[in-house]
């Protein structure tokens, strides 16, 4: 059964294409929602919500661009949704300038697995790790992360910076604990 088939089924309310649905997608975006959750229970939430929510909306998916990417946006403003209830920039400090010579990109070691980078992303405090993730790994600009997270833009690139200062710091702690 292709894509098209499967998706037909599940509209139908096929309940044996809806499992293989969320069997195939299910893996691929925990993992998404883990990048935004603090912990494996909250990035299960997140998961459940979000595929309640593609399901719920399987009709508005119009075949244009890829249903993955159509889900993962699903995933993505799910977790936004809950972290913003959170008021997770409530202390954060605007920063109108950020260094203009910093990499776009943290420095990763090659002895860093993925493994060792989830958990780092996941330590990271709230709004950190959000505007990390949106801006590193989703691609967003920081006008946009400001629109979408109702804080300004400045905001999300101190944000940005932090987690990336953060992050360093506790990659530099992993490779003299590693020597």
């Amino acid at each position: 059964m292709d894509e098209k088939q499967l998706l037909t089924a599940c509209l139908q309310g096929d309940k044996k294409a809806q499992k293989k649905l969320y069997e195939t997608y299910a893996p691929k975006m925990y993992g998404v929602c883990l990048r935004y959750a603090k912990d494996e229970d909250t990035a299960q939430d997140y998961l459940q919500e979000g595929f309640v929510r593609v399901f719920t909306h399987l009709g508005k998916f119009r075949q244009e661009g890829s249903f993955e990417g159509w889900v993962r946006r699903i995933m993505v403003n799910t977790a936004l949704e809950k972290l913003r209830k959170t008021d997770i920039f409530k202390h954060s400090l605007e920063l109108e300038t950020t260094a203009h010579n910093t990499p776009d990109a943290v420095q990763l070691t090659d002895q860093l697995d993925v493994v060792d980078l989830l958990h780092l992303i996941q330590s990271l405090p709230a709004g950190f790790r959000t505007v990390f993730n949106l801006y590193a790994i989703e691609g967003y600009t920081h006008q946009e992360i400001g629109e979408m997270m109702h804080i300004s833009e400045g905001t999300s690139k101190s944000q940005y910076s932090r987690a990336r200062q953060w992050l360093q710091t506790r990659l530099n702690k992993k490779e003299k604990h590693d020597e």
